[in-house]
């Protein structure tokens, strides 16, 4: 329904009395119009101020998919009306939440992940951004945070809440409630405001722009000279902050997409355009500490009264741009360079104010004692990230062409010297042009259902994945280290993928898979396989102890992870290990988690379809299909690779990597 004029309304009068509700002509008029019990009532919602012709309205919905609008200007007496109405049909199981001063309060059905077979009743108040929620097979009552929401998607009938630890499925029994409750739901999930508070959060209560931005250019921008210093393109910036006002948790950073400078001046765009500014009304007081051997005292005054999301946020961001300092050689990012950028950005100043750049330079010089900082903690966090900047340092490629284009050699089906082909690599080559770049050069007509794809395959761990379609070969290249290279063949498993896929209402995934994890900096494994079940969604994949546990033990979200395929020796931590039982299995996971990370698409079908009608060449009938795991060697190593694939035999390898 729409709103509604003041007109459209007819005067009632209405009486509340022993679980009815009934309504009149008059207070002289002995029968009713109409009315309805209270055990129908399904949800009673308080709407905004003058949204249907009246200063003061609510809804009440019924089982029967009935809608009843009542109006008045007096706030006391609508107040008095939507109290005793909920009183009326809230449970006692649940009737601590009608203590809430609630937009919209009544029972949905849900279904919990660890039962996905029946869907049980649960009780609900939407107060601002926090759903407080009493569950049938819950104890006492549970609070979301919608804003801190990992993911939020709706899919037909049923509304997806991912928090840390759990989801959430939530039924549309009924679709004139269930419109409204998910209305009012995502509007309360997104970014409510322009203040920090009131943006998507993360579970520190940190922005989720402000968290993406700095992992991005920690990954990816640390060693970039004069980062934060120079410009990006204007259009991509303004196009990427939109998309982040717009829905930051569907926003993903990925190298070779964004350019390191684009995503600084975003996260300097947003300090800088933040209502009230990073430290809020306070912001006077720290620009007027002036006596120096007080400074440091009166910053950790300011800064322990600063607002709960506004000390999350400004901790993180000091402690990213100690940081930078610190690898300033590379970067040319000293603290006064810092400082003279970021603080007009945060104190949202002309730059002419000289305080400014001072507080910022102080905070930074000074951050291991103003925010009581582990020193232990903060020399680990610094050790990561030399070890990430030397990594990439040694997995860079060799200076190609002047051009900028890379010379690359590709190897088709096998790596032999009669297989290789030499390419120039564009740096916006994708992996299914590299694909048919090379079955072109040999001639190969591709039939229907010949799912050719190129691969990443390390010889030496015996593991392989499939490039998306989509994905950037240039940046591939980057990270390839000696013992890799790339492959085209056949995807055997892409049709089997496809089907499965398709007969998936919901993409995702759970069940018992063996695990162990690779911690250490140095490459050594760490424990034995155990049995442990994982729950794959939209956003997160997750570790819980058995079946019954209700909170997981680990959590990585998916669009970090690579996942490789076949036998894992040995590789580059943080690294997980997932041994399946069947082919079919480690199919289904792999599957689920390419159509997560890639948005469904696993395969361009029409693309292929137009490309392929515009050739026509004979098949070169002497390539044949080459096992993943070839047998190579002396004897002893050909045995020891054997016994390798007997003791592992089927096993998905998950290495995290920056969103």
């Amino acid at each position: 329904f729409g709103p509604s004029c003041r007109g459209q309304f007819s005067r009632r009068w209405c009486v509340l009395n022993d679980g009815n509700f009934n309504y009149y002509e008059s207070d002289k008029i002995a029968t009713p119009n109409g009315g309805l019990k209270m055990r129908e009532i399904v949800c009673l919602a308080v709407s905004p101020p003058e949204t249907h012709g009246y200063d003061h309205s609510f809804e009440i919905y019924s089982d029967a998919e009935r809608l009843y609008l009542f109006g008045t200007d007096n706030p006391e007496t609508m107040r008095e009306w939507v109290k005793s109405i909920a009183k009326s049909f809230i449970p006692a199981c649940a009737e601590d939440l009608l203590q809430k001063d609630f937009e919209r309060i009544g029972r949905l059905r849900y279904k919990d992940p660890l039962n996905l077979e029946s869907s049980k009743v649960g009780w609900f108040c939407l107060v601002a951004s926090t759903l407080h929620v009493c569950l049938e097979d819950g104890h006492g009552q549970e609070t979301i945070h919608l804003q801190k929401l990992l993911e939020l998607s709706r899919d037909n009938e049923v509304l997806v809440l991912v928090e840390r630890g759990r989801t959430l499925y939530i039924e549309g029994e009924r679709k004139l409630d269930f419109y409204g409750w998910a209305s009012a739901i995502e509007r309360a999930a997104g970014s409510s405001g322009d203040t920090l508070s009131q943006q998507q959060l993360t579970e520190a209560d940190i922005p989720v722009i402000v968290e993406r931005c700095i992992h991005y250019i920690t990954q990816y921008g640390l060693t970039s000279e004069g980062i934060y210093r120079k410009s990006g393109v204007n259009s991509k910036i303004a196009a990427l902050l939109e998309a982040f006002r717009r829905d930051a948790r569907s926003v993903w950073l990925k190298e070779g997409e964004q350019q390191v400078d684009d995503v600084s001046n975003v996260l300097k765009r947003f300090f800088r355009d933040i209502e009230e500014g990073l430290f809020s009304q306070q912001a006077h007081n720290w620009l007027t500490v002036s006596d120096e051997s007080r400074r440091i005292s009166q910053y950790q005054l300011l800064f322990n009264n600063l607002p709960r999301v506004n000390k999350a946020t400004l901790r993180t961001l000091v402690n990213h741009l100690y940081c930078v300092q610190r690898f300033s050689e590379m970067n040319q990012m000293n603290l006064h360079n810092l400082a003279i950028v970021f603080g007009p950005t945060l104190f949202q100043t002309d730059g002419k104010d000289y305080n400014a750049g001072r507080v910022v330079e102080d905070l930074i010089q000074h951050y291991i004692t103003i925010f009581h900082v582990n020193e232990q903690q903060l020399k680990t966090q610094l050790d990561e990230i030399t070890y990430i900047i030397k990594l990439r340092d040694n997995l860079n490629p060799k200076t190609g062409p002047a051009s900028g284009d890379f010379i690359c050699t590709v190897y088709l089906e096998e790596k032999k010297e009669t297989a290789e082909q030499h390419v120039k690599i564009p740096a916006a080559m994708t992996a299914a042009e590299l694909t048919f770049e090379i079955l072109d050069r040999r001639k190969i007509t591709v039939k229907e259902k010949d799912y050719w794809c190129c691969f990443e395959v390390n010889e030496k761990e015996e593991i392989e994945r499939p490039l998306h379609y989509q994905e950037r070969v240039l940046p591939i290249l980057h990270s390839l280290g000696t013992d890799s290279h790339l492959l085209v063949k056949k995807n055997y498993s892409m049709e089997a993928m496809l089907v499965y896929l398709a007969s998936k209402v919901d993409v995702t995934k759970h069940g018992m898979l063996k695990f162990r994890e690779e911690k250490s900096l140095l490459g050594l494994t760490t424990g034995s396989f155990n049995d442990r079940y994982f729950m794959l969604n939209q956003t997160s994949f997750r570790l819980y102890k058995d079946v019954r546990s209700n909170r997981a033990e680990k959590e990585w979200p998916v669009k970090c992870l690579k996942v490789y395929q076949g036998i894992k020796k040995k590789l580059r931590p943080p690294t997980w290990y997932l041994c399946c039982d069947t082919q079919t299995e480690m199919r289904e996971w792999f599957a689920t988690f390419l159509s997560i990370q890639h948005a469904g698409l696993l395969w361009p079908a029409e693309w292929v379809k137009s490309r392929a009608a515009s050739r026509s060449a004979p098949l070169d009938t002497r390539l044949g299909n080459v096992s993943l795991i070839p047998l190579r060697g002396t004897e002893n190593e050909m045995r020891n690779s054997v016994a390798a694939f007997t003791a592992d035999p089927l096993s998905v390898s998950l290495i995290r990597q920056s969103a």
